[in-house]
């Protein structure tokens, strides 16, 4: 899950940034308006937490901005503006959730996974692929029944395989979801979390490496041939 962050205050921004990535939900920063709409532009994300009072265009304005794109992104206003008048105004604006500051961090988290299961409504909560029982909600993972445990980085990097449901995910792709934008693109981050997650898994090995284009898992029950599991 990769969230932005419309937060004008840096502390409080980047205190919610750290907690999310030891959640495993990759987070990005948005100090005003414009670069909310900047990051929103060239990057692709689940989920939006909004502060409604910030520099530039407003974060009404950036609700309105996302649900006139019709990408979907849930909305959660994170905000200090706590009368009901204005819970109602932001909800109208098209926020799916509403969070008032003070906040506990552990609620935030709990409305963050709601919100992502509301927006995958279409796809089973708990995903099944070549043996691989993959709870989001609960962070759980079993192969052929045999429970797994697993880093919240190599958890996130598993779940962006499973998603794809078979299909060749790029390294950069994985680095854009599991990580976030501060990730230095050259950076061998990602071949060392999948060989670690690879070997977590188990044999026969379940992530085939496809050389030169990316990873994906092996839904054909054989182990990959020479070169298509290695790192």
């Amino acid at each position: 899950m990769r969230v932005l962050i419309v937060e004008d205050e840096p502390y409080l921004a980047e205190a919610i940034r750290d907690g999310l990535r030891l959640e495993a939900i990759a987070a990005d920063i948005a100090g005003d308006g414009h670069s909310a709409l900047e990051l929103l532009g060239v990057n692709s994300y689940d989920l939006a937490v909004l502060d409604r009072d910030i520099p530039g265009p407003s974060g009404d304005e950036i609700a309105r901005r996302i649900v006139a794109s019709g990408s979907g992104i849930p909305i959660l206003m994170l905000t200090a503006a706590d009368r009901i008048d204005d819970k109602a105004s932001g909800f109208e604006l098209g926020a799916d959730d509403y969070l008032t500051k003070p906040f506990d961090f552990r609620e935030l988290v709990l409305r963050l996974r709601a919100l992502d299961r509301r927006r995958a409504h279409a796809r089973p909560p708990v995903r099944e692929i070549a043996g691989l029982r993959l709870d989001p909600f609960r962070r759980e993972v079993f192969r052929d029944g045999r429970y797994v445990a697993l880093t919240r980085k190599q958890f996130a990097v598993l779940e962006v395989l499973v998603a794809a449901e078979g299909g060749v995910v790029s390294a950069e792709e994985l680095l854009e979801r599991a990580w976030d934008a501060n990730a230095d693109p050259f950076t061998n981050a990602v071949r060392i979390t999948v060989s670690a997650l690879r070997k977590r898994l188990g044999q026969p090995w379940l992530i085939a490496t496809v050389p030169g284009v990316g990873y994906r898992i092996d839904t054909g029950g054989a182990p990959a041939g020479p070169g298509g599991a290695g790192d």
